[in-house]
């Protein structure tokens, strides 16, 4: 099983899925690509993580936005519209019988290179596109157990380095992130921004409830996160104050309530940070409501949500 946020029990009938390479659905032993594509020598690419409930992909256009804005700063031509790379996604779906419970991993890199260096120049086809379709729910523990996060000194960087609203294939940073809070005996990492304040999770969105209102960091460093931004809304609609600012690890300790978002497993509660439970260490109101709202949410886009 994975942990923290994307803790899931394996499925044995993911053995048979059928992987989307280039327009070809292949067996998943037989779904590969070269060494020399961009993104196995580079980590050139972009990608997104999606859900499917009823048939159906929630927030599927927040998703496309956030791929195409990405390839359009990496200069990557995706080579497929819209309408051509939905009609993929659900294609991948259809030819796995999947309906309810499943994970997509959308993956655009910039395609085959002549050689295996990084000049974009030296790419001699298309981009490269990959949709893998798995069965995979969040573990049920995971929305009430409360994660355990810890702060490492890698830092969330400036966008003049590695701007971190690109949600691309270098994931450097997070990875070596997520190592150091494993060795913590952590779940996740918590990262900070480059003056110290509290960023982002290596694989996750952070907020803190203090006094009946909801913080979350001021988005300059960290992914535009789709989750993130339908809690934000969640609360405005149904009266709870949030805000999105500068807070420190100082702030965080002295929480109420503290959670983490994302697209796999939504609204997740965290118990402790370094060491130091969070409120009473359990999931808090302010979580729980957020959970149903989210639910709810996620049920009235894919119920008003045509697909192809």
């Amino acid at each position: 099983m994975a942990p923290g946020s994307h803790a899931h029990r394996p499925d044995p009938r993911n053995a048979q899925v059928l992987v989307y390479v280039n327009g070809e659905l292949r067996p998943r032993e037989q779904a590969m690509v070269s060494v020399f594509d961009s993104g196995f020598v580079l980590g050139d690419g972009v990608w997104e993580g999606l859900r499917v409930h009823a048939g159906r992909i929630a927030f599927l256009d927040a998703h496309l936005d956030r791929l195409y804005e990405g390839a359009a700063a990496l200069d990557l031509d995706i080579g497929l519209d819209r309408a051509g790379l939905t009609a993929a996604l659900y294609r991948t779906l259809d030819a796995n019988g999947m309906r309810e419970g499943a994970h997509l991993r959308l993956m655009v890199t910039r395609g085959l290179k002549s050689t295996p260096y990084q000049d974009p120049r030296v790419c001699i086809g298309p981009a490269t596109v990959v949709i893998v379709a798995e069965y995979k729910e969040p573990a049920p523990e995971a929305a009430t157990r409360g994660l355990r996060l810890f702060t490492v000194h890698v830092r969330r960087g400036a966008p003049d380095v590695q701007d971190p609203k690109l949600n691309s294939h270098s994931k450097l940073n997070c990875v070596l992130a997520c190592i150091q809070a494993a060795k913590a005996g952590a779940d996740e990492a918590l990262m900070l921004d480059p003056d110290g304040f509290v960023a982002t999770c290596n694989s996750t969105h952070f907020f803190i409830v203090r006094r009946g209102e909801v913080w979350t960091s001021s988005g300059d460093y960290c992914l535009a996160g789709i989750t993130r931004a339908n809690v934000l809304a969640l609360c405005h609609e149904h009266g709870i104050v949030a805000r999105e600012k500068r807070f420190s690890l100082s702030q965080v300790y002295g929480a109420d309530e503290a959670f983490v978002t994302g697209t796999f497993a939504g609204v997740v509660p965290v118990a402790e940070v370094d060491g130091r439970r969070i409120g009473s260490g359990a999931r808090g109101p302010v979580v729980e409501r957020l959970q149903t709202l989210y639910r709810g949410l996620v049920a009235r886009d894919v119920a008003n949500r045509e697909r192809p």
